[in-house]
């Protein structure tokens, strides 16, 4: 599935204005969201395949804070993962402005509930 018309700098404000302070994500979860980020939604594609270990060698991380960070990213809902087998991971990427629409929304519906 490929995605058109993806405005890079909109995606990145969005991550981090908006995503990576909501979901308080750590350093090691902003590194591995920015990494599949960059090699799924910004290139045009919705769903990425990858092995933690290659992800760890790029990041120049070990493979436990990677695999750690891909579990709570799946955990918050940042990434869904499809697959994990052997040859790696599979995991369609939820984009940020997804939470950026949430938050508008709570934020409409607290302001709502203050003036009542």
């Amino acid at each position: 599935m490929r995605i058109k018309n993806l405005n890079a700098k909109f995606l990145w404000i969005h991550f981090e204005d908006i995503l990576a302070p909501r979901l308080g994500l750590t350093v090691w979860d902003r590194a591995v969201y920015s990494y599949l980020l960059r090699h799924s939604l910004v290139v045009g594609k919705l769903r990425l395949h990858f092995a933690v270990m290659s992800v760890a060698r790029d990041l120049r991380l070990s493979a436990g804070p990677v695999r750690q960070a891909v579990r709570r990213l799946d955990e918050l809902g940042a990434l869904r993962l499809l697959e994990r087998s052997k040859t790696g991971h599979h995991v369609e990427m939820a984009c940020p402005n997804r939470f950026a629409r949430s938050a508008r929304t709570e934020t409409a519906s607290l302001a709502k509930s203050a003036c009542r």
